[in-house]
């Protein structure tokens, strides 16, 4: 899916608090995360292949697939969203197309939809390795508008 439909911007400190939020998120320091792009409705976060994150196979783990898949969703709502507010995932569905082998990763969260309370993302991971590109994952989230706690 191609078109995407964004809410603008409500204002110029979007990008500093959607990446102050990313800073707070201990789990994407623990995997080794990082936001390479903060743009009204899109987000997009870089993992480096670690072995501690793969599975059996040496693939990376599904759950980290996952979220690096669901943060880049959640940020890409926040950063439509206004001072004050927060994002909580409700609902992810998320379809492993292919073995995710890679140096590196790259999750990409676009808002299809902003609503009042709900917000709908496509989120998808490319796997990076030998200058090759694929598509490992690719899905659809709703998140929940809510005040800062």
């Amino acid at each position: 899916m191609t078109t995407t439909t964004t809410t603008p911007t409500v204002d110029d400190q979007y990008e500093e608090r959607v990446r102050a939020s990313f800073g707070r998120q201990a789990v994407m320091q623990t995997i080794g995360a990082e936001m390479t792009t903060v743009t009204p409705g899109l987000v997009e976060i870089s993992l480096p292949y670690r072995a501690d994150l793969a599975q059996q196979n040496g693939f990376l783990h599904a759950g980290i697939t996952t979220t690096i898949a669901d943060s880049a969703g959640g940020y890409a709502a926040l950063s439509v969203f206004g001072p004050g507010q927060d994002v909580l995932t409700t609902e992810i569905k998320l379809n492993l197309l292919a073995p995710a082998d890679g140096s590196h990763f790259l999750a990409r969260g676009r808002v299809i939809k902003s609503g009042k309370t709900l917000t709908i993302c496509q989120i998808e991971v490319h796997a990076h390795k030998d200058g090759k590109t694929s598509l490992c994952a690719y899905g659809l989230m709703t998140t929940m508008r809510m005040q800062v706690r």
